[in-house]
């Protein structure tokens, strides 16, 4: 069932940025909000022609399904995808253990491969800004939020789910089985293990003034610092050389991101705003394991 994540994104970059290369500016963080409505548009947002034809293409990378074969559909329940709160980490009084942070939808290919389309609220509209191989998102949303009052989360940094239920942390997969025990922990237990890992990176820590909380250096090439918290620059785009996105989509350009291990705190977040602003992600799961 799970799917280990590499710490690549391909990201395709909109005709808008055919002219120069990408600024990096201070964008509102994109959230899902986590309501029947918004999950409806949502999921109009995954299911849009242009959606399905780049799920074509993304099928038909490597070799793993012929485009023409690929005839991808949507499948199951739209679902929002709650990440680990920097506020709880930081022991703020009342904060949530985790907060929504983007749609999820289930996408097969004739062939049965499937894809997790992720979505954001972005402006007055939902905006679909990544892809991933695999289907970890609906999932582990399905198999933790059966009970009523259950919230499942992740925690991007060792990319392991949960579902807190009854005041109890719960491990859904073998990285949060390695973090809190097979029996989980409290909610207490838990806020103590993150504050241990994350406290020192927060935003405007440290850490984060130095810029290893971005993940950039004016130096270096772009990457989130393994570990790091608190709202993060987006993976770099490389500027565009191809007029539209749809051809684009057939060539992605690499960028170095992590949304997968080593995610800092609300990379997801505020590297999902920027690529729905200038960029349509697609990010690669390999080495399946039980």
């Amino acid at each position: 069932m799970k799917t280990s994540t590499t710490h690549k994104i391909a990201a395709v970059a909109v005709a808008a940025l055919a002219s120069g290369g990408l600024t990096l500016a201070a964008v509102p963080v994109a959230h899902a909000d986590d309501t029947p409505a918004a999950s409806a548009a949502a999921r109009e947002a995954a299911a849009a022609p242009a959606t399905l034809d780049t799920l074509s293409r993304f099928f038909a990378r490597d070799g793993v399904t012929a485009l023409k074969a690929a005839a991808p559909h949507l499948e199951g329940a739209t679902v929002t995808v709650n990440t680990l709160n920097p506020g709880f980490v930081a022991g703020d009084r009342g904060a949530a253990v985790a907060l929504p942070e983007f749609a999820a939808t289930k996408a097969v290919s004739a062939d049965g491969h499937t894809a997790s389309v992720w979505t954001v609220r972005s402006g007055t509209g939902w905006k679909v800004v990544n892809i991933a191989t695999g289907s970890d998102e609906t999932d582990y949303v399905a198999k933790g939020g059966a009970q009523p009052g259950s919230t499942v989360f992740r925690e991007p940094q060792i990319d392991a789910w949960y579902v807190v239920r009854a005041g109890r942390v719960l491990p859904l997969d073998p990285d949060a089985v390695k973090a809190v025990g097979a029996a989980g922990t409290t909610l207490a237990g838990y806020q103590q293990l993150v504050h241990r890992r994350y406290g020192d990176k927060l935003p405007g820590s440290a850490y984060d003034r130095a810029g290893l909380g971005g993940g950039y250096d004016t130096g270096a090439a772009p990457g989130a610092a393994p570990g790091a918290i608190g709202p993060a620059a987006a993976p770099a785009v490389a500027p565009a050389v191809a007029a539209a996105p749809e051809a684009q989509a057939a060539r992605a350009g690499a960028a170095d991101g992590h949304l997968g291990k080593g995610a800092p705190l609300g990379a997801v977040g505020a590297g999902l705003a920027l690529i729905t602003a200038f960029a349509f992600g697609v990010r690669r799961r390999t080495t399946r394991r039980s």
